[in-house]
């Protein structure tokens, strides 16, 4: 991957719609230049998909929150997989520091939350919890 590739990757991060020709403008390359390295990068595994970003208000789910979790001994890969079965978790990461595990929940309502945070408590594994819910977003 070069700096094209890189600009040209920031430039789809920022608006995926944006076409060849504006890209191909933005970078001072030709369209097809522009198009046969967003193919490279698709077919090689760089690019996996083009996604939209919604304004938080249009989303179901408009309580989200932050858990970490910390994780008895080795029980991490029992309690990813029971995690990845709760439908109100969005995204799960493993990482360093206090907490084994950083997951974002979404939900509709505060009780739903409530029972959400009830369920994960519960997962076999899990030593501690500690959730903030995520009041404004400044950048997406």
């Amino acid at each position: 991957m070069n700096d094209t590739d890189r600009q040209l990757l920031a430039l789809l991060r920022d608006n995926a719609r944006m076409s060849v020709t504006e890209l191909a403008q933005k970078l001072r390359v030709s369209r097809a230049t522009v198009q046969n390295r967003i193919d490279k990068l698709e077919q090689s595994g760089v690019i996996i998909g083009y996604t939209v970003r919604l304004k938080p208000e249009a989303e179901e789910h408009r309580i989200r929150a932050w858990m970490g979790i910390a994780v008895e001994g080795n029980k991490a890969p029992a309690v990813l997989q029971a995690l990845r079965g709760e439908p109100n978790v969005y995204a799960l990461h493993s990482t360093n520091g206090r907490w084994d595990i950083v997951t974002e929940l979404r939900a509709d309502t505060l009780e739903q939350f409530d029972r959400v945070l009830g369920r994960i408590r519960l997962i076999p594994g899990i030593a501690a919890t500690e959730t903030s819910i995520l009041l404004s977003t400044h950048k997406v």
